[in-house]
């Protein structure tokens, strides 16, 4: 057979045939099953006259009725409220066929695409034909407009019916033929609609036939939907015919249609406080977690800034512990709460935008810009305290150190000192011989020198004092009184000295005879005794040097004063020979000597004795100083390990920012391969953290070490850290970036290639390649897209993109704007339409209407927030949910 309509099937529009893809291999040998043919007969037959009564007529034999076209044309004019061609009137067969084919005709004219089915067949009376030509009518104007959560047709008729059975028990939906045997499907319809219609609960599952002609009997009562079927029908047959029963269904799908659109409108409703109540649930996160990291700043920045001095260099070791386990334990998980505070603050902005909400504005002082202040104090006090407790370990060194060399010199000095004024206030001279007064004139003039030599120590003595307390030192009063003691000494003592002095100077002139050669002994011996006790406190001098030039100058200096020990040898011996000759005098003339020299209590003895002292003292110093230059040379080994691997990193951490900056520009591919890609780059560079912690390992080497420069290398470990956390920052920011984007490509509905046509134009007028331009700029580039910009106009939408004013727009604000301008979103009239709907075109809806309709948590959100209702037509317990919506939108406070 030709098929007539073949032709018109290539002018039909595509997107409306595609509902009846499905039916293209219906099976029309299945209609040979007289059960299912009796039911279709049934079924199409009432459904056929359930309209044509509208025009007062119906048919008897569903084949024979139509073979004429009259009343095929009359039911198609009912079903559409469309006019078709006047039919003829003849009773000749090509009448008949001319009329059948303006029906076929207006059947195709509405995209329905009619397979093997011509007037030739419905003008014989083929029952076959006859009934697939009406089946294809009820998909078309019955079934295929049905629409349920962006399914259509058969898929949206059996989800509806689903959702509206669910509740029920013993009803389970899962097709149009098996699970309505039991009618029980049909009654939880009805009863849904109109529970006081149906005793839902008197039902049994096991009495079928029962349950049908409830159901039938009621919707042909109450409903106006003719009885298609008969009870028996449907029970006796093992399987249902499909199409029947999608034919019965889809007519209490429309007669109940008004609360379907109820039902829409609740959905929309739910959708809308869905996306708010994430919206706000993001906010309180973002609130509680900027709340948290603030009051840690808060709480640490204090600590940072305590500048307690300790009175120890292992007090302030252990606060440089304390300080070491901040910055590797606690700070690490703060600086990862930052990051993900600004992605959080940055994802929930874009999620506003594009629900076409107004953005978040967190609380005073809790912005991204206080938080990074705040943290840049943080990171200054750091600085500060970092600084502070080297420098306090410095200045402790120094100080223990001057008090260790105060307290040895004195010591010196208290045991040269005792007894000399018991000796400077004695009166041996009233009582003395001549020889003896000029020996105690000559003694007296010999301690004299040895007070001057002594002058200096006590200089040093105070001059160490005062360096002790300008370097608040912790005990400086001890010191302090122990120096005043000493110098208080030491006037009494020059006093003493000129008063005995006097004294033997007036009795001079009565004493004759001297023994020139202990007096020569004494002047020579004091001061070579003095240069010995000299050397040693030397020799035994604590050091302290911080590199290399500073031990090399003390061995050179312990080099220099070694090679003076030849000629103090000579002098030694000169010293030792004046004793000698003395001995050699006496006993060549016979002389008895009384004992000590009378002028020195330097005996030769003593200085032999001092002098094997220093000669042993000589080595220890070179192994000293040789251990302190090994030690020196050991820091510096740790310098140039430091310097090495803070080169390399401070090369990586500097190419891995300018390889970021260039690939958040030249990035190919889709979104999803370019997040890929940079969550690949973000593993590669978080790899490199052994390298850090290796970095890390010299640098507390080298703290231990109390080495405090390094010319080797421009970095230092706070540079490095910083740009360290800066790196994982701006890595953790791009792929923000970009997860934006796919955010709002999904949500807008943009292409992949309007994306890359996006991004090719504002990168073509991104100068500078810095990922936001000037709005010059930006004016090229709205310009380049086809839009013609007045000042006003363009003003608007720099208010949109650019709304801090900073004269800068980004590649986000880019999109947003375009996504925003190019797309349709809910809007607040459309919710108020909805509530509308709901409320039964009230102007006011109520609490138990809002419980009916809504899920539990939803409906309850909306009582909570919607202000009582004070119109003229208000009634108790009456809520305005018009400034409800607006307040959702941004327009008026909740």
């Amino acid at each position: 057979m030709v098929d007539y309509h073949a032709a018109n099937n290539q002018s039909s529009a595509g997107g409306v045939q595609t509902y009846m893809e499905q039916e293209n291999d219906w099976d029309r040998d299945l209609l040979l099953d007289p059960a299912w043919e009796k039911q279709q007969r049934k079924t199409f037959t009432a459904w056929c006259n359930s309209h044509l009564r509208k025009a007062g007529t119906q048919i008897e034999n569903i084949e024979e009725d139509f073979r004429d076209g009259l009343k095929l044309m009359l039911l198609l004019e009912v079903i559409s409220g469309e006019r078709l061609p006047k039919p003829e009137r003849g009773k000749m067969r090509v009448h008949k066929i001319n009329n059948v084919n303006k029906a076929l005709d207006f059947i195709a004219s509405k995209g329905v695409k009619l397979v093997s089915i011509g007037a030739e067949e419905i003008v014989d009376g083929n029952a076959k034909m006859t009934l697939g030509m009406i089946w294809t009518i009820i998909l078309r104007f019955a079934i295929q407009d049905i629409s349920v959560e962006e399914t259509s047709a058969k898929e949206g008729l059996l989800l509806w019916c689903q959702r509206k059975t669910a509740p029920y028990k013993n009803v389970n939906v899962q097709n149009f033929h098996i699970s309505w045997k039991d009618g029980l499907a049909f009654n939880a319809l009805i009863h849904r609609h109109r529970p006081d219609l149906i005793n839902y609960d008197g039902l049994r599952k096991d009495d079928p036939v029962t349950n049908l002609n409830n159901a039938f009997e009621v919707a042909e009562k109450y409903l106006d939907i003719p009885k298609m079927l008969d009870a028996e029908d449907i029970v006796g047959t093992l399987r249902p015919d499909e199409k029947a029963i999608m034919t019965y269904v889809s007519c209490f799908y429309h007669a109940f249609s008004g609360a379907q659109k109820a039902e829409t409108a609740a959905n929309r409703i739910c959708k809308v406080l869905a996306v708010n109540q994430e919206n706000e649930k993001m906010m309180e996160d973002y609130e509680k977690l900027a709340s948290d990291l603030l009051e840690w700043i808060r709480r640490t920045i204090p600590w940072l800034e305590n500048r307690t001095q300790e009175k120890t260099v292992n007090d302030m070791q252990a606060k440089q512990e304390d300080f070491r386990d901040y910055r590797c334990v606690h700070k690490p998980p703060k600086v990862q709460e930052k990051c993900q505070l600004e992605i959080s603050f940055n994802t929930l902005q874009t999620k506003l935008r594009l629900s076409n909400r107004p953005a978040f504005m967190p609380s005073e002082g809790r912005m991204v810009s206080d938080i990074n202040g705040a943290w840049h104090t943080l990171e200054g006090a750091e600085k500060g305290y970092e600084e502070w407790i080297l420098s306090e370990i410095r200045r402790l060194e120094r100080l223990e150190h001057l008090a260790e060399k105060f307290h040895q010199k004195a010591a010196i000095h208290e045991s040269w000192t005792d007894g000399k004024e018991a000796m400077l206030t004695q009166k041996d001279y009233e009582t003395s011989t001549l020889s003896e007064v000029k020996a105690l004139l000559r003694k007296h003039e010999a301690f004299e020198s040895d007070l001057a030599a002594h002058q200096d120590r006590v200089e040093q003595i105070a001059a160490i004092a005062q360096e002790l307390n300008e370097l608040d030192y912790y005990d400086s009063a001890s010191v302090n009184a122990r120096c005043q003691k000493i110098c208080d000494q030491w006037d009494i003592l020059g006093a003493l000295t000129q008063s005995r002095k006097e004294s033997l100077e007036r009795t001079e002139k009565q004493l004759e005879s001297i023994d020139e050669l202990y007096l020569e002994y004494a002047k020579r011996a004091a001061p070579f005794n003095n240069w010995m006790e000299g050397a040693m406190e030397d020799l035994q001098d604590m050091f302290i040097v911080h590199n290399i030039d500073e031990i090399q100058g003390l061995i050179t200096a312990h080099e220099q004063f070694k090679s003076t020990l030849a000629e103090a040898n000579k002098e030694r011996e000169a010293i030792q020979a004046i004793q000698a000759e003395v001995q050699k005098i006496a006993q060549s003339n016979g002389i008895k000597l009384s004992g000590a020299n009378p002028y020195t209590t330097i005996t030769p003895e003593s200085i032999d004795s001092k002098w094997e002292k220093a000669m042993d003292m000589v080595p220890q110093r070179d192994t000293a100083l040789q251990g302190e230059l090994n030690k020196q040379n050991s820091n510096d080994t740790l310098r140039a390990k430091f310097a090495t691997q803070a080169n390399t990193v401070g090369a990586y951490i500097q190419a891995k920012m300018e390889e970021i900056g260039r690939i958040s520009i030249e990035m190919n591919g889709t979104l999803e391969d370019q997040l890929t890609s940079l969550r690949e780059y973000q593993q590669n560079i978080v790899s490199y953290t052994p390298e850090i912690n290796t970095l890390e390992g010299y640098h507390q080497l080298i703290q231990e070490a109390l080495i405090f420069d390094n010319q080797y290398t421009p970095y230092t470990m706070e540079h490095l850290r910083v740009g360290w956390e800066q790196l994982l920052t701006t890595i953790a920011r791009t792929i923000n970036e970009v997860e934006n984007q796919i955010l709002t490509r999904d949500a807008k509905g943009i292409s992949q290639e309007q994306l890359y046509e996006y991004r090719a134009s504002f990168n073509h007028f991104d100068k500078k390649r810095s990922g936001q331009m000037v709005s010059d700029d930006f004016r090229a580039l709205l310009i380049s897209t086809g839009n013609s910009l007045g000042d006003s106009e363009f003003a608007r939408i720099m208010g949109i993109v650019d709304p801090n004013g900073s004269g800068a727009v980004t590649f986000q604000a880019f999109i947003d704007f375009m996504s925003r301008e190019t797309t349709d979103t809910d809007t607040a009239d459309q919710v108020i339409a909805s509530f509308k709907i709901l409320a039964a075109d009230k102007n006011f809806i109520t609490a138990d209407e809002l419980r009916r309709e809504l899920p539990p948590d939803q409906a309850e959100y909306c009582i909570a927030r919607m202000a009582p209702y004070t119109g003229p037509d208000a009634i108790p317990g009456a809520l305005d949910y018009m400034s409800f919506s607006t307040a959702l939108y941004g327009e008026s406070d909740l």
